[in-house]
């Protein structure tokens, strides 16, 4: 692991100026080498966190081999950037955090994992038993726990559809408010706002309103955010961290991705 595990919930949790950007990188869609590439190209954009997993066709493996792979390329950089005295390591320094479909694509070289219930689901499965099948593990490969709150919202997407979620609507907002103040009642830090993976549109703005004014936790934002005009649409609406996912995807080249990024980030908190 490298050594930022210990310091992930922080990193993640403390008040920033502005709002951050991580990608999800879905090991069952590229190649551990691409995927490094990819999280090179990001972190070297201004994004502060590295989530893999996602889809429910990654398992041990895949996901073991992918985290590595990202960890060596981002420790390779460090290093060189700690041999040249313009540049500052510290930037490369990001958590590498699993984001697990469940107990059976996990990897040990991860610093962090989000270690959620998937609050809306009508399925024990996502609201317990998968965090129950995991947590020995978890423990003994000495994982840093993130615990989340994971609230799908419509359209949902395979997300949802998986997680057998009854969606939030975007009109929902005292429901997306008493989910939220529950979130924290259990003592979740993060609570994660899906739309789902490509999904047409994102997450309403007034439910990320009526979330940030009910709760003190850190508020992430994910699915179909795929310019930096929509992900400031939902800074401004109290998301602490957007999350993109496809749109890393669609870049083959890295110096492309890392443009694209640079450009979105800016716009983001412009």
């Amino acid at each position: 692991m490298s050594g930022v595990d210990s310091q992930t919930l922080e990193h993640v949790c403390n008040p920033n100026e502005n709002t951050r950007h991580a990608i999800l990188i879905d090991p069952a869609d590229q190649t551990p080498d691409t995927a490094a590439k990819r999280a090179v190209a990001a972190v070297a954009a201004g994004s502060k966190m590295i989530l893999v997993g996602g889809s429910s066709d990654t398992d041990m493996k895949n996901v073991n081999e992918t985290v590595i792979a990202i960890q060596e390329a981002l420790e390779l950089v460090a290093w060189a950037s700690s041999q040249d005295s313009d540049l500052d390591e510290k930037n490369w320094k990001v958590p590498v955090v699993l984001f697990p479909q469940g107990a059976a694509a996990l990897s040990p070289a991860a610093d962090a994992i989000t270690f959620m219930m998937l609050m809306n689901s009508k399925s024990p499965r996502f609201l317990i038993e998968e965090q129950v099948a995991g947590a020995l593990y978890i423990k003994q490969a000495q994982i840093a726990p993130l615990p989340m709150g994971y609230i799908i919202c419509a359209p949902g997407g395979k997300a949802g559809e998986v997680g057998m979620a009854d969606l939030i609507q975007p009109e929902d907002t005292e429901r997306v408010s008493a989910y939220a103040v529950t979130a924290e009642y259990y003592g979740f830090k993060i609570i994660y706002l899906e739309a789902g993976s490509g999904a047409e549109n994102p997450v309403s703005p007034d439910l990320i309103k009526a979330a940030r004014e009910s709760c003190n936790l850190t508020i992430v934002v994910g699915g179909g955010i795929r310019q930096g005009e929509t992900a400031k649409i939902a800074a401004e609406s109290g998301a602490d961290w957007i999350i993109t996912g496809n749109l890393t995807e669609s870049f083959d080249n890295a110096d492309e991705l890392q443009k694209t990024l640079t450009d979105f980030i800016s716009k983001m908190n412009s």
